[in-house]
């Protein structure tokens, strides 16, 4: 199977990144991608609540998500909407970071709501309060397709191994890793911790990203790392994007991810213990 990882720029105007996402994607299928990744908040990168309220919908009536599953079924491809920000019902009205995988029937395959949220005070300038806006989800996610079991994780989720542990455990070969990283945690940890991460599971480690400076109608202007990457189940990057945005492909063999674990069985060597 030969993936394709969209490196992007998105701003607070879903109908823009829609716009986008549909032209890189046809790009994508043309030079032979059957399986498409979008980096996390693929539809809407904005630091104001009140905008998200707004432009934002409930995932039943998304209009860019159900473009997207006609563009999925059009193209005949696998698609993983690295996250979308939707609506919630919930009483305090914050939203989910959710990942959408599609199969290439245009049907939601497997959901995700991102756990872990980005609660930081990296320095006075880069000051993140995630929860404050969207609420975690409680759920791990694998799904099957016939190229790999996918483990779904989203961007902050890296830094937290027993999470990838546990799903490579439940049977991913494949670790989806859509971030939308600060330049300042990117420069000092990005690619080592998605080395880590496959190295620990035997994995492939798909980490699509958003890159740049976001154009935003309201409140401040985000910046992202960049670096869209993929990481072979031994630990060794196949593919760094760099800071511009555009299309890696990479192509998966699932035997590579037999190798590694049969080379490093550690899957298979837990083993209870004592304290602290």
């Amino acid at each position: 199977m030969r993936a394709a990882l969209l490196q992007i720029t998105s701003s607070d105007s879903p109908s823009e990144n829609l716009e986008m996402l549909q032209g890189m994607i046809a790009e994508a299928v043309a030079d032979g991608a059957g399986f498409v990744l979008t980096p996390e908040v693929s539809n809407c990168v904005s630091l104001s609540r009140a905008h998200q309220q707004e432009v934002l919908h409930h995932e039943e009536d998304d209009p860019s998500l159900a473009a997207l599953r006609d563009t999925a079924a059009q193209h005949g491809i696998w698609l993983s909407l690295g996250s979308f920000g939707v609506k919630t019902h919930d009483a305090d009205r914050r939203f989910a970071n959710r990942q959408f995988l599609i199969s290439p029937d245009g049907e939601i395959k497997a959901r995700y709501d991102k756990i872990h949220m980005f609660d930081v005070e990296v320095t006075p300038e880069e000051t993140f309060r995630e929860s404050d806006g969207y609420r975690p989800g409680s759920k791990a996610v694998v799904a099957q397709t016939p190229f790999g079991t996918l483990g779904l994780t989203i961007c902050y989720d890296l830094r937290f191994p027993r999470l990838h542990r546990a799903l490579a455990k439940a049977g991913a070969e494949i670790l989806i890793a859509p971030a939308a990283f600060s330049p300042v945690t990117g420069a000092a940890h990005w690619h080592a911790l998605l080395q880590a991460r496959a190295i620990e599971t035997g994995c492939y480690v798909l980490a699509a990203a958003q890159t740049g400076r976001h154009k935003s109608s309201r409140g401040g202007v985000r910046t992202t790392y960049g670096h869209s990457l993929v990481v072979a189940p031994w630990g060794e990057i196949l593919s760094d994007a760099g800071t511009d945005t555009g299309i890696t492909y990479v192509d998966l063999d699932r035997e590579k991810v037999a190798e590694a674990r049969r080379r490093v069985p550690s899957l298979t060597h837990d083993r209870e213990f004592d304290g602290p």
